[in-house]
């Protein structure tokens, strides 16, 4: 009985979490990151949210720690997914990665921020810097 009752129950809190997503929508970002370091690392940059046909303006910040050398500049674009409104964008967003640039380099990342928010970005980067890193990325609302 207490197996038949724990199906249940995860059947029921799997309709609501599909119901709840159901609602939500995605956006396209575009985003400027500067990053540069010696073990601890700091990142700042702008960007721009389109969403349900506006566009907001976004900042972003960032520390990191680990084996970081050098700097570099990352442009990078794509979408935002599992959003409600441009608010739900704003957050800390959380990746451990590594990568490499020497020079022009391709860039690709997911990171998932703690409202549920999931950015895929991709894009280039330019500059001479290596990392291995725990990162944390800060976007804003301008």
């Amino acid at each position: 009985m207490r197996g038949l009752l724990a199906i249940v129950v995860a059947g029921l809190i799997g309709v609501v979490g599909m119901g709840a997503s159901a609602h939500a929508d995605e956006g396209r970002v575009a985003l400027s990151i500067f990053k540069g370091g010696w073990v601890i690392g700091g990142s700042g940059g702008s960007g721009t949210l389109t969403f349900q046909g506006r566009r907001y303006p976004l900042s972003i910040g960032g520390l990191s720690y680990g084996l970081v050398f050098g700097g570099s500049k990352a442009d990078l674009t794509g979408r935002v997914s599992n959003i409600r409104s441009p608010r739900d964008v704003a957050g800390i967003y959380g990746a451990a990665g590594a990568g490499a640039a020497i020079g022009v380099g391709a860039r690709a990342i997911v990171l998932r921020n703690e409202k549920g928010a999931v950015l895929e970005l991709s894009g280039r980067q330019v500059g001479l810097i290596a990392d291995l890193d725990l990162s944390g990325l800060a976007i804003g609302l301008k």
